[in-house]
């Protein structure tokens, strides 16, 4: 992974460094427009639709005036930002939108922990649904806690709901201001009365705190019959866990796991690299094949030799604990994206991937952190009069075969949505998705556990994207000089 890092970032510092000899931009910006100027200087350069985008043209600009006129028109970095992005979703969100997941932050200390898996979090996972698709009403259920978080020494479990926080009604419009903006809240529990959500009189009060949050949430073998099944449920791609990812397979491994079920219905994303990873744990037949591709954007690729194409190429990874699986069961949610979904895409060229459960995101577009440096992709040289960065999309990836059209999501082999009436709890062999892959391995008719009644309530949000955890699919920058 550190050879690609080396040849992308190498191909962005060559052309950044030409670009800035004939622009003159070791000029030194106006104290007003330095960030905005940053914001702009980086979007021009690695945006994976930089060419899309009018105001981010080369040729933009006829002098350093009309550039600084231009940015002063923005008094907020993030209006600037959101206005130089290809149709994003703040400004299409009924379909239309082509960037869905670049963002920007304030504190690129912050976002560094974020990419982590560190975030601020009370330790309550959940999802929240429209009550139903005709709906302002939101609900909100508990997917799963976090261990050692506020929550856990709390009276809240998974499958618990709740339809109002601090005693205000949870709605589409205001989820975001009672759930992000507080750092401590209230939420007041629901029960279903067979038509309607109705409170129950019983609330939880809840305080957010620093949370580091061990991706490994389940790791175990279940016996069915002759079958040892491997299951792990894998909650984030963070690249500090990955010794402890390879030890969780070698425990499977001695324990003669015979097939394998990957739970990533609660997972968001993460690093590229961990994904490589994982793929090589679960198989280890493919080491050193191509796993996945990445392209940049049109500036990039231009005159790109085919030396740096070649590092372009993710591989399989050796030496790792792998189980050497022929066939994985992935259970899904539509809370799957990113490096979850370039697991199941990159391992279909090479074995049977059966997916189980709901249509993932469709994030097929990776990023990593830009900085207002002197290489944008380190922070050598970082501006110390403020401390914004960018995670704009970058880059497209696609599997070894060169597919990656998936941005309607990744369909499943078989198709069942998780009911919030019936969860069940997660690890067991009667959980309903986890019920239904074993019945795939074994071939056992699996008990009836689904409600057929039960409507769908459409999807709105997640605690991870609310606590910053974005879908993410991301390269993590060389720290030193290269």
């Amino acid at each position: 992974m550190k050879t690609i890092l080396k040849s992308a970032l190498f191909l962005f510092l060559f052309a950044f460094s030409l670009q800035s000899c004939e622009d003159n931009d070791d000029v030194a910006q106006p104290a007003d427009v330095q960030i905005n100027s940053f914001i702009w200087k980086g979007l021009n350069e690695v945006y994976l639709w930089q060419a899309d985008v009018p105001n981010l043209a080369d040729n933009r600009f006829v002098s350093d005036e009309d550039f600084n006129k231009f940015l002063r028109n923005y008094s907020k970095p993030e209006d600037l930002f959101e206005d130089l992005l290809n149709k994003p979703v703040s400004k299409y969100p009924n379909g239309d939108a082509i960037d869905r997941f670049s963002w920007i932050v304030d504190d690129y200390t912050v976002l560094e922990q974020e990419l982590s898996g560190i975030s601020k979090n009370n330790g309550v996972d959940f999802r929240l649904s429209r009550v139903a698709s005709n709906s302002n009403d939101v609900i909100g259920y508990v997917r799963y806690i976090i261990p050692n978080s506020d929550a856990s020494t709390k009276a809240i479990k998974r499958g618990d709901l709740f339809t109002s926080v601090n005693g205000t009604k949870l709605t589409v419009d205001n989820y975001q201001q009672l759930l992000i903006n507080s750092d401590s809240y209230t939420l007041n529990l629901a029960d279903y009365n067979g038509s309607t959500f109705v409170l129950n009189g019983k609330s939880v009060a809840l305080t957010k705190t620093v949370l580091e949050e061990n991706p490994i949430f389940i790791n175990k073998v279940i016996t069915s019959g002759s079958h040892k099944i491997g299951y792990l449920m894998y909650n984030g791609f963070y690249d500090e866990y990955d010794d402890k990812l390879n030890q969780a397979f070698g425990e499977l491994k001695a324990q003669g796991a015979t097939d394998f079920v990957l739970d990533l219905r609660y997972n968001g994303g993460g690093s590229i690299a961990t994904s490589a990873k994982l793929a090589s744990m679960i198989t280890g037949q493919f080491d050193t094949q191509i796993f996945s591709k990445m392209t940049f954007n049109a500036k990039q690729m231009n005159g790109i030799s085919a030396a740096d194409l070649e590092g372009l190429n993710v591989r399989f990874v050796k030496n790792l604990n792998s189980l050497n699986m022929s066939t994985v069961y992935v259970i899904t949610t539509a809370s799957t994206a990113s490096a979850s979904e370039l697991i199941i895409n990159g391992l279909k060229p090479y074995i049977n991937v059966v997916q189980i459960g709901e249509t993932t995101v469709g994030k097929n577009v990776g990023s990593f952190t830009v900085y207002d440096s002197e290489t944008l992709t380190t922070k050598k040289g970082i501006n110390p009069n403020h401390k914004y960065a960018m995670q704009p999309l970058v880059l497209k990836i696609t599997n070894s075969a060169n597919f990656g059209d998936y941005t309607q999501g990744l369909q499943p082999t078989y198709q069942q949505n998780e009911q919030i009436l019936n969860y069940g709890v997660l690890g067991q062999s009667n959980e309903p998705l986890l019920a239904l892959a074993i019945s795939k391995i074994t071939g056992a008719t699996a008990k009836k556990v689904f409600d057929e009644s039960e409507p769908n309530r459409p999807y709105v949000t997640d605690s991870k994207i609310l606590n910053g955890l974005n879908h993410g699919m991301y390269l993590k920058t060389a720290p030193k000089v290269f």
